[in-house]
């Protein structure tokens, strides 16, 4: 007769004392497992990624592998992540998304009730996982506005991402509460403001999230300040093979983190959002892993192009492409920078996007807004080097447009806060004894 046991994936630092002893009690029968052991953070992937169904990790706390990306890709295969802590680790493992914590002598009767809590039988004659009831997600809280600025190369959307980020930053709203992030592979936002050094960036934030969550001080001290222009920066990746640095998990919670520190949030991103779906590639994915994180996140996203065929081309595919990878129609904003000052050739580009857009590009998709204009400005480059104020001709199209758009839709109150269990430290709230006992019965008798 088939009988349901636990597949165990097993992962400590060399000589644990109970990582043997846990092969121990599964080669004798003693806990009703099958436990696998590995050697490193990769082969530990590579056998979630294989297809076959695992209860949980069992893994030490204290190694580096054990980042918030493998707990991510182990929860999303079925496998509950449980931590073995010896006292010395300093995570939160609550927040980290690990299901249980053991403490370093484990004993097999509280291993096994581990795994009934949180892990999930597998049966032996067809490997196939028993469900166990639903989870309720938690509540989200406070995150403040993003917004995100891309288009192709050449059409100025990192001078308009600064632009947008300085008019928002003179909202008294917003004041001190702006960060403007830099999120293209080829990062030039360092360039621009003359930020003096290359670190610290995103690949350092996002790193620092690997293992935990920092708080909004954190966050702050990884942004350099522009005091000119009133509000902060978050330098972008120094060279453009730094993007090989970046994990999935780690990157949207490090981003997480700026929202929940800022009240806007502008990030200047490339507009490339292939992924493995689209070109079958997971490299391509992760190369793009940066404009596909922040371009789903955000809540307006406004599109760079140029006038003329060439540009018009070009701003539209890139709004085809943002629409066929997820992103409402509602939230995509067409800029158009170096616009002609006319009325009547302005409203000529306006009917040519809008009618091209509904024909060829995306047909039955509606933007947020029309185009906005933004006219050409002669010196431009001497203002940027010079650090100089950004002429209120660039400044007040975009902001206006964007802060209108904001209005409409107004930012939620964060969530009334819950009441959930407290973790104590043993032997904090005293000692209690059958003696204790014996006389508050006959206290109450």
């Amino acid at each position: 007769m088939a009988t349901d046991r636990y597949v165990v994936l097993g992962l400590a630092r060399a000589r644990a004392a109970w990582f043997g002893q846990v092969s121990r009690w599964a080669t004798a029968a003693a806990l009703p497992i099958d436990f696998i052991k590995t050697v490193s953070g990769e082969e530990v992937r590579t056998r979630l990624r294989s297809g076959r169904p695992f209860s949980a990790l069992l893994v030490d706390g204290g190694l580096a592998a054990l980042d918030r990306d493998l707990i991510d890709l182990a929860v999303r295969n079925g496998c509950a992540v449980i931590a073995v802590d010896d006292g010395r680790s300093t995570r939160s493992w609550r927040d980290f998304g690990v299901a249980a914590v053991l403490p370093a002598d484990v004993e097999r009767g509280v291993l096994l009730d581990a795994l009934r809590a949180v892990a999930q039988p597998i049966a032996r004659r067809d490997d196939s996982a028993v469900p166990l009831d639903p989870v309720e997600p938690a509540p989200a809280r406070w995150r403040g506005r993003s917004v995100a600025v891309t288009g192709s190369g050449g059409v100025g959307r990192s001078t308009l991402a600064m632009a947008l980020t300085a008019g928002l930053a003179a909202d008294p709203r917003y004041a001190g509460l702006v960060v403007l992030t830099d999120l293209a592979l080829h990062a030039q936002q360092a360039l621009l403001h003359d930020a003096g050094d290359v670190v610290p960036g995103v690949v350092e934030l996002a790193e620092a999230c690997r293992g935990t969550a920092l708080d909004a001080a954190e966050v702050r001290s990884v942004c350099f300040s522009v005091p000119g222009r009133g509000y902060d920066l978050l330098l972008g990746l120094r060279r453009h093979r730094d993007w090989t640095a970046l994990r999935p998990r780690a990157l949207a919670v490090a981003l997480d983190g700026v929202r929940r520190t800022y009240r806007v949030v502008v990030s200047d991103v490339d507009p490339d959002v292939e992924g493995e779906a689209e070109c079958g590639s997971l490299d391509v994915e992760d190369r793009n892993l940066l404009a596909r994180t922040a371009l789903r996140d955000a809540e307006i996203v406004l599109v760079v192009g140029l006038p003329g065929l060439a540009g018009v081309h070009a701003q539209l595919r890139v709004v085809r492409e943002l629409v066929e990878f997820g992103v409402a129609g509602a939230r995509i904003v067409p800029v158009v920078n170096r616009a002609p000052r006319g009325p009547r050739q302005r409203a000529e580009l306006a009917a040519t996007l809008a009618g091209t857009l509904l024909r060829a590009a995306c047909p039955g998709v509606t933007l947020a807004s029309t185009p906005i204009f933004v006219p050409e400005r002669r010196r431009l480059d001497e203002l940027v080097r010079d650090a100089a104020p950004l002429p209120p001709q660039i400044v007040r199209p975009v902001t206006g447009a964007v802060r209108a758009l904001l209005d409409r839709t107004p930012e939620p109150p964060p969530p009334p806060p819950t009441l959930e269990p407290v973790a104590v430290v043993p032997g904090s709230l005293g000692s209690w004894s059958v003696d204790d006992a014996e006389a508050d019965g006959e206290g109450g008798s």
